[in-house]
C-alpha cells in the first residue's frame, strides 16, 4: 500500500491530495485482505489485557503507534508532506477534530470487548456503511439509492428488536458505528496521505497519553511498570504493532483497490467479530439476537448489491 518518492525533488514539493486506484490490484487486495484480518483477530488480543481499564488501553495505543508510524513515513519518504501540513492550522484543527473522534472509537471498542459485548462491537462495524450513508445523505445531500433506503430500514428494524431484547438502546453498537462514520466524514476533509493523517492524529493525542500514563504510573495505578511479571508490559507495548500496523496497511492497499471493492471487503472483520464472540467468547446469542442480526445481513446484502453491478458492468467494458 506504500508508495515512495521518485526522487528527492518529489519530496520536497508534496502534493497533500492522495491518488485513487481506478481498477483492482493483487497487492491492493492483499494489503486490504491482511488489514481486516488483523482487525478481525484484535478481539483475541485485547481480550488478554480485558483487566486494564480501557482509558490506559487507549493511552498505550497512541503512545506505541507513534514510534512505527514515523518509522514508515521516513522509510517511505513522505515526511515532506507531514511538515507541508503541519504548517497550516487549519489542517491541524481538523486532525485534532479527526483525532479526538478515533479516540472515542477505540475507548468505546476497548470498552466493549473487555465487558464482553464483543457482538455488540461487530454489530457496530456491520451498520457502520448504512450510517455513513445516512449522514452524506442528509449532511452532503446526496441522494440514497432505493436499495440503500431499503438497508437502513432493515437495520433500524434490527436495532429496534435489539433494543427491545436489552430494554434500550444498543448504544455501543450505535456509537461505533456512529464515531467511525463521522471519523470518515471528517477525515475526507484531511487533504493529506493516510500514512501522514495517522501519525499527524496520534501525535497529537501522544501529549495527553504519555501525560497520563506517566500519572498512572507515579501514583501505582499503571499496569505498565507493574506488569512485568505478569506480560502486561509487553502486550501494552505491542498495542503499537496492533494499532498501526492493520490502519497503515489498509491505507495503502485501499489506494490500489476500487471502491467497491472496499466496499465488499470491509464486512470480513466484523464477520470475524461476531465469530469469535459467539465461538470463543460464548456471548449469549438467542433467538432475538439471530433475528437481529438476519436482518443486518440481508441489509447488507441488498446495500451491496448496487456495488457488486457497478463492479460487474465495469468487468464487461
Amino acid at each position: 500500500m506504500a508508495t515512495t518518492d521518485s526522487s528527492e525533488k518529489a519530496a520536497s514539493t508534496p502534493t497533500l491530495t492522495p491518488s485513487i486506484a481506478n481498477e483492482d490490484t493483487l497487492p491492493g487486495f492483499l494489503f486490504a485482505l491482511a488489514a481486516y484480518l488483523m482487525w478481525g483477530l484484535l478481539p483475541l488480543f485485547l481480550h488478554q489485557i480485558g483487566h486494564i481499564p480501557a482509558l490506559e488501553i487507549v493511552a498505550h495505543r497512541v503512545v506505541w503507534s507513534l514510534p512505527i508510524a514515523g518509522a514508515v513515513l521516513i522509510i517511505i519518504g513522505r515526511t515532506a508532506e507531514l511538515r507541508a501540513a503541519i504548517r497550516k492550522p487549519a489542517m491541524l484543527g481538523m486532525a485534532c477534530v479527526t483525532a479526538t473522534f478515533v479516540t472515542i472509537n477505540w475507548l468505546i471498542y476497548v470498552y466493549a470487548i473487555a465487558s464482553g459485548r464483543a457482538l455488540e462491537s461487530a454489530l457496530g462495524y456491520y451498520i457502520n456503511p448504512l450510517i455513513s450513508v445516512t449522514i452524506a445523505a442528509l449532511l452532503l445531500g446526496e441522494r440514497m439509492l432505493w436499495q440503500q433506503k431499503i438497508a437502513v430500514g432493515l437495520a433500524a428494524i434490527a436495532v429496534a428488536i435489539l433494543a427491545y431484547e436489552a430494554g434500550g438502546l444498543p448504544w455501543i453498537s450505535l456509537s461505533l458505528a456512529c464515531s467511525w462514520a463521522f471519523y470518515a466524514y471528517f477525515r475526507k476533509t484531511l487533504p493529506i496521505g493516510p500514512n501522514q493523517g495517522f501519525f499527524l492524529e496520534v501525535l497529537i493525542l501522544a501529549v495527553p497519553a504519555l501525560v497520563y500514563i506517566l500519572y498512572l504510573e507515579s501514583t501505582g495505578a499503571g499496569h505498565f511498570l507493574n506488569g512485568l511479571g505478569n506480560n502486561d508490559t509487553w502486550l501494552l507495548m505491542f498495542l503499537g504493532v496492533a494499532t498501526a500496523a492493520p490502519l497503515m496497511v489498509y491505507a495503502n492497499g485501499a489506494k490500489l483497490l476500487r471502491l467497491s471493492t472496499i466496499g465488499i471487503m470491509q464486512y470480513i472483520a466484523p464477520t470475524m467479530v461476531f465469530g469469535i464472540a459467539v465461538f470463543i467468547f460464548h456471548e449469549p446469542f438467542g433467538m432475538l439476537k439471530l433475528a437481529a442480526f438476519s436482518l443486518i445481513w440481508v441489509a447488507l446484502a441488498v446495500y451491496s448489491l448496487p456495488m457488486l453491478l457497478a463492479r460487474r458492468k465495469a468487468q464487461q467494458q
